[in-house]
């Protein structure tokens, strides 16, 4: 049978990033992809202009309707845009018999916010226990681990913070940090670097969504989490590298990498 994955995550109109860039990955890592929709945004590659966040109550019977019908083998979360959301996902994942992944969307690419102050504690609290991979940005991993982050030392002491919230796994990705881009995998014991160059580019619109697709897909397709976690990495390092330039600011980077 055909690997399954699920995504719970906002639309993203032009594709680059949220449920589009997800069952993009999905396909493109020979997955069959479903989606279950948080919210809907009006943007491009140059502006966020309007959030639309979806009651929680319709969220939680999409997910009913995929999960009664076609279960998948994994499942990851993106932008969940408030702490009603947060908690209605959380909920439900607590019956969820497949690994899910967290990526703690907080921002747009542009700046505007995609989650509230009290979700992002309700995301600690609530959903972390219940991760099997969380894949915050240096950014999101200092909101989870209420700490600043300036040095490699301080990314495995965030790592430990945030593995501490309940995740089983987290994956802080170093594309905000200084250096290459090196990202950090502590599995509750061991820590593990994923490294590789910087590409200077503008387009890297959806990469969160994208990696963590990836990694989503892996864990969906029965591979360890380290597999997962380093074929996703040389594939979004690809996708950077490779980005078809799309747009008149902050372009996808490129689904068709492989």
């Amino acid at each position: 049978m055909r690997p399954i994955a699920l995504t719970i995550a906002g639309s993203d109109p032009i594709g680059g990033a949220g449920i589009q860039a997800d069952l993009k990955t999905f396909h493109q890592f020979g997955v069959y992809g479903e989606a279950v929709i948080t919210l809907l945004t009006v943007q491009n590659t140059v502006r966020v202009s309007r959030v639309e966040v979806m009651p929680p109550e319709l969220v939680i019977e999409q997910l009913r309707a995929v999960l009664e019908d076609i279960p998948p083998g994994a499942a990851k979360t993106g932008a969940l845009g408030s702490a009603a959301m947060v908690r209605a996902v959380a909920e439900a994942a607590g019956g969820f018999r497949f690994p899910l992944v967290v990526d703690p969307v907080m921002v747009s690419k542009h700046g505007r916010p995609l989650l509230s102050v009290d979700a992002v504690e309700m995301i600690r609290r609530e959903l972390l226990p219940h991760a099997t991979l969380v894949t915050p940005n240096v950014p999101e991993a200092e909101a989870l681990a209420e700490m600043a982050i300036r040095s490699r030392d301080e990314m495995r002491r965030a790592a430990a913070l945030i593995a501490e919230l309940g995740a089983k796994a987290v994956l802080i990705k170093g594309g905000h940090a200084e250096g290459d881009a090196t990202d950090l995998l502590f599995n509750g014991s061991e820590y593990r670097e994923f490294p590789s160059p910087r590409v200077e580019t503008p387009h890297t619109h959806g990469t969160g969504c994208t990696y963590s697709a990836a990694i989503t897909a892996g864990l969906a397709s029965c591979l360890g989490l380290e597999e997962s976690v380093a074929r996703a990495k040389a594939f979004i390092a690809e996708a950077i590298r490779t980005s078809p330039g799309l747009g008149s600011g902050c372009g996808p980077v490129n689904h068709f990498a492989g």
